[in-house]
């Protein structure tokens, strides 16, 4: 990808290659690789190729639920302080619970690694020779929080064979954003043309990454980078506990800030699901008469609809809750279908339950002391405009949007113009380089009333659902899996 993407990049840009001074890169998150030594993927190595655990554990893989349940119950019995950081609920989705899910399924695996890397770190390490750790992911992937990873004890008492993980396992050396992991090596060179020697930024998230690439880097704003998935991200100017939060790291998107995390696991994945399974064929032909795609014919039918008008509500939980409820045995649920229901009137429902997911996001932030004040979009789903000025009359927000139509790429930029000297810091950076079109859509008074009653109905489903009035959806998973063996 290297050798094809940022050659590519650079003639489109129509630029002299020697004029770039340093090259940053941002990864999702947490998207595990177990590696050898050399940096070699385990899953290349001979003898692991049928392995699935020797392959790329990806963000959304959500197979150990049950290990992050374990890693939560305990801490939370021995009041483990760092707990607190991620609204006292640990993902499946991070570090610590897909290397106990790969130490219990594939013990020999496990033992056969020498790291288990974050694919953020692995492509820098690539790039500049150097295998560095990067603040953000150990931060709130790793549970890194105060200079120091959870307690070789704690690691015991999970499970006797975990003790050594960290030591092992998981930590290196630790970069801080903007600076310098390693120089872009001869064989890098010569995969994306690049000068030898520029400098390599330390790796990141795309989400984090994306905050000064919208020029914030103050309190207040929190970045939605929408896409497949939902990562929302905000700085505060003080340490709060808000639960269900995916983590609050110092430093952790802007240096001297108090950087927060949550998230959805599904969002353009559940509109896409729709188009691709749930969407009869005559309205794919209906759209191809008219030049459109499925996703833009739906969303001129749906945008025809007076608020409510199509009697239903739903949940956003087809990939499970990654916040506040960080519960991914979940699922997805519409209530109000009828054999009148037509496909834009569920399109737009689907639409309407993330705004509904984010606004549980925001009011949660807000109640715990970290107020939202302004909403900003980056990622693929800010093109959809009924989408966006559903969000902001959902959220009752002035909703902006980032000017770059590449967000992350461009936050990585803004990065390794800091690496490089460019800029002195990421704030001076994200003021030249970042920028937002400030309340691009604005809450419009009778829709935000119209929503609030919705969104009263999904706060109930919300709570019935995923906080302990029914055990329905985790019943329903357990049976499938029985099933499938």
């Amino acid at each position: 990808m290297l050798r094809r993407a940022v050659p590519a990049a650079v003639t489109q840009a129509g630029i002299d290659p020697s004029d770039v001074i340093g090259i940053a890169t941002d990864f999702t998150a947490c998207t595990m690789v177990p590696v050898l030594e050399d940096g070699t993927p385990l899953n290349e190595v001979a003898g692991f190729a049928l392995d699935p655990h020797a392959y790329v554990k990806l963000w959304k893989h959500h197979a150990a639920q049950g290990q992050a349940d374990r890693i939560t119950a305990l801490a939370a019995a021995r009041g483990e302080p760092w707990l607190a950081r991620y609204g006292g609920l640990i993902s499946s989705e991070w570090e610590f619970a897909k290397g106990l899910q790969l130490l219990e399924d594939a013990p020999a695996t496990y033992a056969a690694m020498w790291k288990f890397v974050e694919a953020a770190d692995w492509i820098v390490w690539r790039l500049g020779g150097h295998y560095v750790r990067n603040a953000c992911t150990a931060g709130y992937k790793g549970i890194y929080q105060d200079g120091a990873y959870p307690s070789r004890d704690y690691l015991a008492a999970l499970n006797p064979g975990f003790v050594d993980f960290v030591d092992a396992k998981l930590a290196h050396h630790i970069g801080e954003l903007g600076s310098v992991a390693g120089h872009l090596t001869d064989e890098a060179s010569g995969w994306t043309g690049l000068p030898v020697g520029i400098p390599v930024a330390v790796g990141n998230v795309d989400a984090h990454v994306s905050a000064p690439a919208a020029a914030v880097t103050h309190p207040g704003a929190m970045v939605a980078i929408m896409g497949t998935s939902t990562c929302h991200v905000m700085s505060g100017s003080t340490l709060a506990e808000v639960p269900g939060m995916c983590g609050v790291v110092d430093g952790g998107i802007v240096p001297g800030l108090m950087g927060y995390e949550a998230g959805q696991s599904g969002v353009g994945d559940i509109f896409g699901w729709f188009t691709e399974r749930a969407v009869p064929g005559e309205y794919a032909a209906a759209a191809r008469a008219r030049g459109q795609s499925l996703h833009e014919h739906l969303t001129e039918l749906a945008a025809t609809q007076p608020i409510g008008a199509h009697g239903l509500i739903a949940l956003d939980w087809w990939s499970g809750n990654r916040s506040v409820l960080v519960d991914h045995d979940l699922s997805g649920l519409i209530v109000g279908l009828t054999l009148a229901t037509r496909a834009e009137d569920i399109y737009r429902a689907l639409l309407e339950s993330t705004a509904y997911g984010a606004r549980m996001i925001v009011d949660t932030f807000n109640d715990s002391g970290v107020p939202v004040t302004e909403f900003v979009v980056a990622g693929g789903l800010a093109k959809n405009p009924l989408l966006m000025q559903i969000y902001a009359d959902v959220l009752n927000l002035p909703l902006s949007v980032v000017t770059s139509t590449q967000g992350p790429a461009l936050g990585s930029a803004i990065h390794a113009a800091v690496a490089a000297g460019a800029y002195p810091d990421i704030r001076a950076a994200a003021a030249a380089m970042g920028g937002r079109d400030v309340g691009a859509y604005q809450p419009i008074p009778d829709n935000v009333a119209r929503y609030a009653a919705l969104y009263a109905e999904y706060r109930a489903l919300h709570d019935h659902f995923g906080r302990g009035g029914t055990e329905v959806m985790r019943r329903l998973k357990a049976i499938r899996r029985a099933a499938r063996g």
